[in-house]
C-alpha cells in the first residue's frame, strides 16, 4: 500500500535518480512496465522532474518497443525488460524501474511534489489507442489538460483523503494511470493489487479495507462469480463505498445482478485515450453517468441532428481537456477545433446522462440500416456478453455473426430461439459462434480483432472448430 507521504518521498528519490542517470528534464522518456508501487512512483517521478511521458503497455515485443520509442522521440525508456536493449538504437537509454526506485543514494522527501514544469509541457503524455479495433495512434496530451481532468474527475468522485484506492486495471492506460494521478490528487492512499486475478485481488482488498475499486465489465463479471461462491468475502468488502467501472459499455443486466449481489450500485464511467475521462456516474447520481465540468455530449443522427433522450446516434464531445493531436509517422497531426467525433454510438437519459452501447460501424443489411454494438447490446438482454461481427459476403452485403461468452457452452440452437424474442428478422443472426470466454486485451477489454477473426472463420467453414461452438 502507498500512503501519500511515501508516494512523495518515492517521487522525490526518482527525480533525484534520473538527474543522476542524465536524463534531462526538456527529454520525452518511455515507460514500459508492470504494475507496481514502482511504477507509481515513477510515473509521478517523471512529472515531477518535468520529462514527457510516453506510455506503453508490458510485454510488447521489443520491436515494437523499439518503433513507440522513435515514434514518440524517447531519448530513454524505462523497462522491466532487459531484453529490450538489443532493440533500442544507440542513442536511446534504457532504465530500469528497480534502479530508479530503490537507488540508496537518492532519498526522497514527504514534501508534496510539484508539476508545475510538467504542466507547462505540450506533450505532457503521449499514449497508444488500445488497438481493439484496429491499428493503435499515438495520443499526445498536455500536462496541463490531464491535470485539469483529474480535478474535474474528483470534484464529480468526491474522493477523499481516507480514502484507498484499489484499481483493478492496468497503469499503462489512461483508466489505470489516472487513478495513481487522483490518489495523488486527493492525498488518498494506493493499493496495488493482482488486476489480472480477482481471485487473488479481492482477498487483498478485504484485508486492506479498500474504499474505492475500478475495474472494467468485464473483471466485475469474475468479480461477481467469485462473490457468489465466497459470500463471506462479499461481506468482508463492506468498506468499499464506490464501485466504479469503464473501459467498456456497462450492460443493464451486469449492473443489476451486481447491486443485488452487494447492495451497491456500479458507478458506470466513460472516457477515452484522447479527452480523458468524459462522463462519470458520482456517488450523488450513481444511475445517471453525466458529463464533467465544462464538457458538453451531443448524441446525433448519421445527418448530425441532434437526437431526443433515448434515440441512439453518434456521440460527439467538446471537451476543454481534448488531445493536442496524434502522431503520424513521427510529425504531430494537430487536433481539428471544434466537436470531437468519438465514433462511439449511445444515447442520452432523461437527466442528459450518457450512456454508451459501443462503437459506430453502420452496415446495410436488407434495406435497414444496423449498428452492430446495438445489436450486441440488445442481445445481451440475455444474460450473457455478446459481441456482433459484420462480415461482408459482397459489396453492400453483409452477414451477422453473433458471438457468444457462454461458460456453460449452451448450444447455438438455443441461443437462435432466445434471439427471435429480442430482434425483428433482418436483425437476426447468420450465425452464432459460442465461446467458453472472450480473449481479453492486456487492458482488460475484448479482443475485437481475435473475434473477428473467429466470427470471420466460422462463416467460411460449417463445421465448428475446436474454440466455438457455431450454428
Amino acid at each position: 500500500m502507498l500512503t501519500p507521504a511515501g508516494l512523495s518521498a518515492g517521487t522525490g528519490r526518482v527525480a533525484s535518480a534520473l538527474a543522476a542517470r542524465g536524463v534531462r528534464p526538456d527529454q520525452v522518456v518511455l515507460l514500459s512496465a508492470a504494475n507496481s508501487a514502482g511504477f507509481a512512483e515513477v510515473l509521478l517521478g517523471l512529472m515531477r522532474y518535468g520529462t514527457g511521458i510516453a506510455l506503453l503497455s508490458p510485454g510488447r515485443p521489443a520491436t515494437e518497443l523499439a518503433r513507440a520509442a522513435a515514434e514518440a522521440g524517447a531519448a530513454w525508456v524505462i523497462s522491466d525488460n532487459p531484453a529490450h536493449r538489443r532493440e533500442l538504437g544507440t542513442g536511446t537509454g534504457l532504465l530500469s524501474v528497480a534502479e530508479l526506485t530503490d537507488d540508496p543514494h537518492h532519498a526522497g522527501t514527504g514534501a508534496r511534489p510539484s508539476f508545475e514544469r510538467w504542466a507547462a509541457r505540450a506533450d505532457g503524455l503521449i499514449c497508444w489507442s488500445s488497438g481493439s479495433t484496429g491499428a493503435p495512434k499515438a495520443i499526445v496530451r498536455s500536462g496541463q489538460s490531464v491535470l485539469d481532468n483529474i480535478e474535474r474527475t474528483a470534484r464529480r468522485m468526491r474522493y477523499r483523503s481516507d480514502d484507498l484506492i484499489a484499481p483493478l486495471l492496468p497503469f499503462s492506460h489512461q483508466y489505470g494511470m489516472s487513478l495513481i494521478l487522483l490518489a495523488w490528487h486527493t492525498g488518498a492512499s494506493l493499493l496495488i493489487a493482482p488486476h489480472t486475478r480477482p481471485d487473488r485481488a479481492l482477498p487483498l482488498l478485504a484485508e486492506h479495507r479498500a474504499t474505492v475499486v475500478d475495474a472494467t465489465p468485464a473483471t466485475y463479471r469474475s468479480v461477481l462469480n467469485l462473490l457468489r461462491r465466497r459470500p463471506a468475502l462479499a461481506a468482508a468488502l463492506g468498506e468499499v463505498r464506490m464501485w466504479c467501472t469503464g473501459g467498456a459499455p456497462l450492460v443493464d443486466h451486469l449492473r443489476a445482478e451486481f447491486a443485488t449481489q452487494t447492495g451497491k450500485p456500479l458507478l458506470d464511467g466513460y472516457g477515452s485515450t484522447e479527452l480523458g475521462n468524459i462522463a462519470l456516474a458520482g456517488p450523488d447520481a450513481p444511475e445517471y453517468c453525466e458529463p464533467l465540468d465544462g464538457v458538453r455530449v451531443r448524441v446525433t443522427d448519421q445527418r448530425g441532428r441532434a437526437l431526443p433522450a433515448g434515440q441512439v446516434g453518434e456521440v460527439w464531445v467538446e471537451a476543454p481537456d481534448v488531445m493536442v493531436g496524434t502522431l503520424v509517422a513521427g510529425t504531430l497531426l494537430p487536433t481539428v477545433p471544434g466537436a470531437f467525433p468519438t465514433n462511439d454510438i449511445g444515447y442520452l437519459d432523461p437527466r442528459f446522462g450518457l450512456r454508451i452501447v459501443g462503437r459506430k460501424k453502420a452496415v446495410h443489411r436488407r434495406g435497414y440500416t444496423l449498428f452492430p454494438d446495438y445489436l450486441a447490446h440488445r442481445a445481451e438482454e440475455c444474460g450473457q456478453p455478446v459481441q456482433v461481427v459484420p462480415v461482408e459476403r459482397e459489396p453492400d452485403e453483409w452477414r451477422l455473426v453473433f458471438v457468444i461468452e457462454d461458460p456453460a457452452r449452451g448450444p447455438a440452437a438455443q441461443w437462435r430461439e432466445r434471439f427471435k424474442l429480442i430482434f425483428a428478422p433482418h436483425e437476426l443472426p447468420d450465425r452464432i459462434v459460442v465461446l467458453e470466454r472472450f480473449p481479453q486485451l492486456a487492458t482488460g477489454k475484448r479482443d475485437a480483432r481475435r473475434i473477428r477473426e473467429l466470427a470471420v472463420a466460422n462463416t467460411r467453414h460449417r463445421r465448428p472448430g475446436p474454440a466455438a461452438n457455431p450454428t
